[in-house]
């Protein structure tokens, strides 16, 4: 199975490097100057997992060597248009495109950019970061990889997947109801990006408000009636799980968008919260929380785009 991974960033890299490390035939898409990195240094993981160091190979948007088996796409969701017009040339007939994205929203546009049928749905769990001189970071112990076909989609690049990092650190779960694990990390990712973001503090911060934790979990719970109202009503053992993760005492775990937010970057504001908050409307749920905190993240894009204009 030929695989072409878009990125070798965080999660990119990190996944990317545990299957050419377990055999798999990788090639990086990656800009120039990344693939100056990667020729340079090669691939550089560190990890409590294992470190990774070796030469990958790499290629530009304008030299794919023709269709790939399996493409991964690793990106942020604003830079989802160009990225699919970048791996457009690795996908052929019989490939299948496998995103790790966060949300929902870039489903219906690789649908509609590369056909249902060759769409998988997938979803990673991992802390991970890279550095300036583009080493990988592994932060903690967690590394999930969840995928799954879809109706009608294709299932053997899962097993392919799963196989191949059978003896590797990361944990594989080949899904029959991957639908219902990406709602699930949606619920979550949306309630905390929303919440994080709009109090600009993290979980173990917001607790410390007097309303705090009322204000979070009236938030997850807007989130749970979306998807229960979308026809994923997520699981009680999920939902126990998430609850725990966003009333943490002390913890100082946070949403990526309020790190993005701090360091005066582009937001996923539109395609996580924005999104859940259009679902909502279209599907008749009341969502006040949402709305003042997609409010609050467009107030922040408008400010930064105001700021940008010369």
């Amino acid at each position: 199975m030929r695989i072409l991974v878009l990125g070798a960033g965080a999660v990119g890299g990190y996944f990317g490097g545990r299957l050419a490390e377990a055999g798999a035939d990788v090639t990086f898409l990656v800009r120039p100057g990344r693939a100056r990195q990667l020729a340079e240094r090669g691939l550089v993981v560190r990890s409590k997992s294992g470190d990774i160091e070796r030469p990958v190979p790499t290629v530009g948007r304008d030299s794919i060597p023709g269709p790939f088996d399996l493409v991964i796409l690793t990106c942020k969701a604003y830079d989802l248009d160009d990225a699919m017009d970048a791996i457009a040339p690795a996908v052929g007939a019989e490939s299948a495109v496998l995103p790790l994205l966060n949300g929902l929203a870039h489903m219906e546009a690789l649908d509609a950019r590369f056909g249902e049928g060759r769409v998988l749905g997938g979803i990673c769990h991992i802390g991970s970061t890279m550095t300036a001189e583009g080493d990988i970071r592994h932060l903690n112990p967690l590394q999930v990889l969840t995928l799954g076909p879809r109706s009608g989609g294709p299932s053997v690049p899962c097993a392919g997947v799963a196989e191949l990092l059978k003896d590797s650190p990361v944990k594989v779960v080949v899904s029959d109801g991957i639908m219902l694990n990406m709602w699930e990390k949606f619920v979550m990712l949306a309630s905390m990006a929303a919440m994080t973001c709009l109090m600009r503090g993290a979980v173990g911060d917001i607790m410390e408000a007097k309303d705090g934790e009322a204000a979070t979990l009236e938030t997850l719970d807007e989130c749970v009636r979306v998807a229960t109202a979308a026809g994923y009503a997520p699981r009680e053992k999920v939902l126990a799980q998430t609850r725990a993760l966003q009333t943490e005492r002390g913890s100082i775990f946070s949403a990526s968008m309020l790190r993005d937010i701090e360091k005066g970057g582009p937001t996923e504001g539109d395609h996580i919260v924005g999104d859940m908050l259009a679902r909502a409307r279209a599907l008749g749920v009341a969502t006040p929380n949402l709305r003042l905190a997609y409010c609050h993240l467009q107030a922040y894009q408008a400010r930064r785009a105001r700021e940008a204009r010369p």
